[in-house]
């Protein structure tokens, strides 16, 4: 759909008005009714139920614009974006713009759920389309109130202008008449040469509420006569309670009791450290089932025996087995990574106050209407009987999306086993580190040919993941190849096969599913190609890159501002990198240098281009912090497994990047005018390979499994 001047068609019954007090307006957002837990991401989007409504915009006699916002905001800027949406095509003051997060209603909202940085690429028509609806309303209100015809009448920063004397009214005033008006069934969207407020750097309408600790999170969450609860989960995944004795708890001062469900065993108390100190002295003999066998190392064997197996197709383009016999140089590498944990700063938690007929649940979530469905049925309640309080949330990546939402089913059993008495449930950091849906294990076993002139022109990927969601199109999981299936690389023998290797880790999206760990594999083999034929790594790239514009761009880009193939101050050294994820491109260029086996990453330069960019000040935020998530993981990230369980349990032995230890990042954002697409996830998945590119052009050694380790540089 063109982004400019766009003209829909919508009916009057797609629209909410007659609010008292104001003008509340709504359009529908293309977004699936129902969506099962845990399916692909390419499902989760279709349109809402037809002739349904999502309320947008709220207009108070007080003049405030309060923008009702059906996607998760979690720290992204989200919220922001959505409202700059609104706010342009309505022609409203900033100053006046407030946020709010939609209510959970499927019959009003469809399908609310933020995953796979699809916030943006969604609500770019609809809620601009609302807005200028809203617009029209207010303009055909005020025109009537003069009594003039509604051509001469302009909308202008909160208010309508009449263009021949120059009066005005504020929306403020105009927002109940014109809640009474038809909703215009075809309006004009502004070209983008006329915005004014998307593509500005305007002030994030939530920075000063958490600045101020106004803002309140799901773990902030008080309700009169709660009481809190931990749970002790078995440690190896699969396991379950055998038995337990709670006589040692329910000494501590402050427990109330200690109740069996689903996930194990939870300690009810007058406080959280109550129930902390409850659980320590917990006894619990567990069950632990076949997967207290399981190991890192049992692991990474089992991958290399599936990488040995046939594989199913995700991709095939001409014959690679007869491009790899012809090719004039050979060469073959076997990657692997390991499972990484979400780890965000709020870890999991939920409230539930069941009554005899209903519920209320206070959840910090990505996806309320998954996790509503969820209560709804361990309750055996309709979904329309919870009331369900949608929380701001410290962070997600992935954990608290579709298909990861355990800890809500659990607060809701909980719930209602202490019928009548709200319960908050709180994970610590080990719970949350401990029993997460990890980023998967993979192993992919590569053979890359060249032709006489040292270009690659076979290419062939064995992988061995997991799968993400259980299925995929004609047997593949699309997800466990993404990265790898879609390289926009022109090498005319390339296959790419998947075979499944499950193991009892559950597993599940993190920032930039697929691509988060096949983008380092196959720019790290790249590179290992441009090595065996003598070739800049950025002219190869270039090369192959020739049928995709947009690629190519950023990665012209990134090299020139980071003056590749020029004089680096001494110890230092450059790797490159490209990618194309959740619609977006970006090149990143690591400078690096290793001394005694220890990396210092310096500076990365980063050329990106998502399209049409609402707000760069936001948009330069998510570049950054998806550097800083993907470079701590190349560096640190690692979960790992001894008698099933897992390893590790706090930021003390699953680290992330410290302040110390951030390089410079140069951001360089393309201007376009394609339509928006994601951009939070965009930048994870090619800084690993641009770092260990460096790493060889400072070393000259190959690293083919993260995390990096210092004795393999030495």
């Amino acid at each position: 759909m063109s982004a400019v001047n766009s003209t829909t068609n919508c009916s009057r019954r797609s629209f909410l008005s007659g609010v008292a007090g104001g003008l509340v307006l709504g359009f529908v957002l293309p977004e699936r009714v129902k969506l099962a837990a845990q399916a692909p991401p390419n499902n989760m989007f279709g349109p809402p139920p037809a002739g349904k409504p999502m309320a947008y915009i709220r207009i108070g006699t007080d003049e405030s614009v309060t923008c009702l916002i059906p996607k998760a905001e979690m720290g992204q800027g989200t919220g922001t974006a959505c409202s700059q949406l609104l706010a342009e095509e309505l022609e409203c003051a900033w100053s006046k713009v407030r946020m709010e997060h939609a209510p959970v209603d499927p019959s009003l909202y469809g399908h609310q759920t933020t995953v796979g940085s699809m916030a943006i690429r969604t609500s770019w028509v609809p809620l601009r389309m609302a807005g200028a609806q809203a617009r029209e309303m207010l303009v055909a209100a005020a025109a009537l109130k003069w009594g003039v015809n509604a051509s001469q009448c302009r909308a202008e920063n909160g208010f309508v202008v009449n263009s021949a004397s120059n009066a005005r009214l504020s929306y403020g005033s105009l927002a109940a008449d014109a809640a009474k008006l038809p909703v215009p069934a075809n309006v004009t969207l502004k070209d983008p040469k006329q915005f004014r407020v998307i593509g500005k750097p305007v002030k994030r309408l939530d920075t000063k509420d958490k600045v101020t600790g106004r803002t309140k999170f799901g773990l902030d969450t008080r309700v009169p006569g709660m009481v809190y609860a931990v749970v002790e989960r078995c440690p190896v995944f699969g396991g379950k309670v055998a038995s337990f004795d709670a006589t040692k708890t329910k000494a501590v001062p402050g427990v109330k009791d200690a109740i069996r469900i689903s996930s194990g065993v939870a300690v009810v108390a007058d406080s959280t450290w109550a129930a902390m100190q409850g659980r320590k002295v917990l006894e619990v003999q567990w069950d632990e089932g076949a997967g207290a066998s399981t190991s890192t190392a049992s692991i990474s064997k089992m991958l290399a025996d599936r990488a040995k197996e046939p594989g199913v197709a995700a991709r095939k383009e001409g014959d690679a087995a007869a491009g790899l016999a012809k090719a004039a140089k050979k060469i073959e590498a076997v990657y692997e990574v390991p499972f990484l944990s979400h780890a965000p700063m709020e870890p999991m938690n939920c409230t539930a106050h069941v009554h005899a007929d209903g519920a209320d649940m206070w959840v910090p979530t990505q996806s309320p209407t998954s996790s509503r469905a969820m209560a709804a049925q361990t309750l055996g309640l309709p979904p329309e009987k919870i009331n369900f309080h949608w929380t701001l949330m410290g962070g997600g990546f992935g954990r608290r999306g579709e298909g990861e939402l355990d800890f809500v089913p659990e607060a809701a059993e909980l719930g209602k086993a202490l019928m009548g008495t709200p319960v908050k449930v709180t994970w610590t950091r080990e719970d949350d580190m401990r029993h997460d849906y990890y980023r998967p294990v993979s192993r992919v076993e590569f053979a890359g040919g060249l032709d006489a002139g040292g270009w690659p022109v076979a290419l062939s990927a064995k992988v061995a993941c997991p799968s993400f969601f259980g299925g995929g199109r004609g047997g593949v999981d699309q997800t466990a190849v993404t990265g790898l299936s879609d390289l926009q690389y022109d090498i005319p023998d390339f296959l790419v096969d998947w075979r499944v290797a499950n193991t009892i880790v559950p597993v599940s999206f993190l920032r930039g599913p697929g691509a988060n760990q096949n983008t380092f594999f196959a720019e790290c083999f790249l590179d290992e190609l441009c090595a065996l034929g003598g070739k800049d790594p950025v002219e190869v790239r270039r090369r192959l890159l020739s049928k995709s514009p947009r690629l190519l761009a950023v990665l012209d880009l990134a090299a020139a501002k980071a003056n590749w193939g020029k004089p680096l101050p001494a110890g230092r050294f450059r790797g490159v990198a490209v990618g194309n994820n959740v619609g977006a491109f970006n090149a990143q260029i690591a400078e690096v240098s290793v001394t005694k086996g220890k990396v210092r990453v310096h500076r990365v330069v980063c050329a990106f281009d998502c399209g049409l960019v609402i707000n760069p000040a936001i948009l330069t935020q998510q570049i950054e912090g998806g550097i800083v998530f993907g470079l701590a993981a190349a560096l640190k990230g690692e979960i790992t497994l001894d008698r099933g369980r897992v390893q590790q349990g706090n930021f003390n032995n699953y680290d992330v990047l410290r302040i110390d230890e951030m390089p410079v990042i140069e951001t360089y954002i393309v201007p376009s005018a394609e339509n928006p697409s994601g951009a939070g996830e965009a930048t994870v998945p090619p800084i690993a390979p641009a770092v260990v590119n460096a790493i060889f052009a400072a070393t000259g050694k190959r690293i083919r499994k993260l995390p990096i380790r210092a004795a393999e540089l030495v």
